[in-house]
């Protein structure tokens, strides 16, 4: 049985140069993102084990942090016309890519949607983070996204990044918070009501929500509960497979999907080994724990 790695990251070459053009050594300000995993795709394969697989989204190297509207919507169209080439070359280990959209232009961001993901071969869907210039991604200037995924059917991934007005943030529990506030502006904005397609897979198995769904159930009701349930998550909480069965437990494990945020986590390839062995002793089914590594995937992208 392949495994999927439905979160790992990348760093398009081409892409990153074009941001070095924008702003020279534009990584000293992300110095996490210097790792050849990142933009060697040679490097990249040779890191992964045999029989897995990896859908490919790009780290957050954002393009309307640094450009106008105009110039923003043309990186991200050839972000993504790079990254679809990778897939199309590399298909037997990088079976999809997603997306990149730029968010200070929404209508371009909706015409890349219908041109470069929707009866795509090889980009399967957008990322999206937790944030946009300052905004919650659920900003109603954002909505319209929300809106046309649904409407095609295509997932988003959720991505946390840091809250700039905070001073004290911090990898192990901000970006957490943040996924955690931006599933419940998704919740309480009810657009998983208002557009039934929605598909959501969060990254980092959902954050604070499986240790607080009791919390979800008695102050917002069951109406909001059930819609939290909604959302998909992913494995990438580097092991510890009693919280993943928390996560398995709350959002079911038909949405729960094996991701690792490789290759970031656990130096020097990502944590796929470990989080792997993780899910190897979750008290689940076998058929449960087969979900989690490939089915789940397909049942989604069918």
């Amino acid at each position: 049985m392949t495994v999927i790695d439905v979160f790992a990251h990348i760093l398009p070459p081409k892409f990153l140069a074009q941001m070095n053009a924008v702003q020279p050594n534009i990584l000293d300000n992300f110095p996490y993102m210097k790792n050849d995993l990142l933009a060697d795709v040679a490097k990249h394969r040779a890191s992964l084990p045999a029989d897995h697989q990896q859908i490919l989204s790009a780290v957050n190297l954002n393009p309307e942090d640094f450009v106008d509207p105009k110039q923003a919507a043309a990186l991200c169209q050839s972000a993504n016309d790079e990254l679809a080439a990778t897939v199309r070359a590399n298909r037997d280990i990088f079976p999809a890519g997603v997306a990149m959209l730029p968010m200070n232009n929404v209508p371009a961001a909706l015409k890349l949607i219908d041109e470069q993901v929707a009866g795509s071969d090889a980009l399967v869907g957008v990322q999206l983070f937790t944030q946009a210039l300052g905004q919650p991604i659920t900003a109603p200037v954002y909505e319209p996204i929300f809106a046309k995924l649904a409407e095609i059917g295509a997932p988003i991934w959720l991505h946390p990044v840091f809250d700039t007005r905070k001073p004290d943030n911090n990898l192990t529990f901000s970006w957490e918070y943040e996924l955690t506030q931006a599933m419940y502006g998704i919740v309480a904005a009810k657009y998983f009501r208002k557009y039934p397609g929605l598909k959501v897979i969060v990254h980092h198995a959902g954050a604070m929500v499986p240790y607080f769904s009791q919390r979800i159930k008695y102050i917002q009701g069951p109406a909001d509960y059930a819609d939290f349930q909604k959302f998909y998550v992913d494995t990438a909480i580097l092991g510890n497979p009693k919280a993943l069965e928390l996560a398995v437990d709350f959002f079911g494990s038909d949405h729960v999907l094996f991701g690792t945020d490789s290759p970031f986590g656990i130096p020097p390839v990502g944590p796929t080994a470990v989080i792997e062995a993780a899910v190897s002793v979750m008290a689940i089914t076998d058929q449960q724990r087969q979900g989690i590594l490939h089915d789940n995937w397909r049942t989604l992208m069918a």
